[in-house]
């Protein structure tokens, strides 16, 4: 459901020299169908490695599931289990290649909007994925506060990011053939628009708006131009399949997915949440009755 939007008769009127500009639309990203055609047609090992991080944190997920920055619709074909999907994405491009790739699947819907306006409405939503979204954003605070309206209360947040401190990155920066630290707290803008997070950061910034970690996954950890020439996509999934929830703390690749429950309201500024350690030692949100 689209947000109401502000009517015009409550403000009053101003001379138009001092009225205050409009504030405009954020550009979508500049994707064309090479994105589905040419990168992702060349990085076999990454899709398979998604996949088998999204059916471990979506198992035994139901209901409602959004898609923030769906792109094509890659991932569609791991939603089966849901009884509606929704595909959001800000690009043109990437809203018409997913329409071609669903056709009329009635379970399915499509929709182009910015992921910090969401046409969604509040607690509607039991399932949040997204995958390859706050790489474009430098400051994903307003994503993340409106993932967590969408949500029910409980529900789950499955994000990708790339990493800022993969294992490669901090060898590189102790042998000083890089000049920026992994260790920084901010985003680190690899390529124009094109940005790595700190987990520990991505951790605090989800914890602001509601969202309580629960686990982490190391993803691609194998992801070696060389080594994907000489070994078969399939047999290098095969091998990290069993090391993405073992290494997710070490968080030694470069891509790391977080799963968070939404806690159902803002916490109080300065006030952490109610957290207790899981078997694995992520730090997991105390659950209500019948909420495991």
């Amino acid at each position: 459901m689209l947000n109401p939007e502000r009517d015009p008769s409550s403000t009053p009127d101003l001379d138009p020299a001092r009225r205050p500009p409009e504030p405009q639309p954020p550009e979508p990203p500049t994707y064309d169908l090479s994105y589905r055609d040419a990168f992702w047609a060349s990085r076999a090992y990454e899709d398979l490695c998604d996949r088998i991080a999204l059916r471990a944190l979506l198992a035994g997920s139901s209901g409602h599931l959004l898609d923030v920055g769906a792109g094509f619709g890659r991932l569609v074909d791991e939603y089966g289990a849901f009884e509606h999907v929704t595909l959001v994405d800000a690009s043109p491009a990437m809203i018409q290649a997913a329409r071609e790739r669903v056709g009329s699947d009635p379970r399915i819907s499509i929709a182009q909007a910015d992921a910090a306006h969401l046409p969604i409405a509040s607690g509607s939503v039991d399932v949040v994925v997204a995958v390859r979204l706050i790489l474009h954003v430098s400051d994903p605070q307003a994503v993340f506060a409106e993932i967590a309206r969408v949500l029910r209360p409980g529900g789950l947040f499955v994000l990708e990011f790339p990493n800022r401190r993969h294992l490669l990155a901090r060898l590189r920066y102790l042998a000083r053939r890089q000049a920026w630290s992994p260790g920084d707290p901010g985003p680190h803008e690899y390529r124009e628009g094109h940005f790595s997070h700190q987990p520990a950061t991505v951790v605090r910034q989800l914890r602001r708006a509601g969202l309580a970690p629960t686990s982490r996954r190391a993803v691609s950890l194998f992801r070696s131009a060389q080594l994907k020439r000489l070994v078969p996509a399939r047999s290098l999934a095969k091998l990290e399949a069993p090391l993405q929830a073992r290494l997710g703390r070490l968080a030694p690749s470069p891509s790391l997915y977080i799963a968070s429950r939404n806690q159902g309201r803002a916490p109080i500024a300065g006030t952490p949440l109610a957290v207790a350690p899981d078997a694995a030692g992520e730090d997991a949100p105390t659950a209500a009755p019948g909420d495991r």
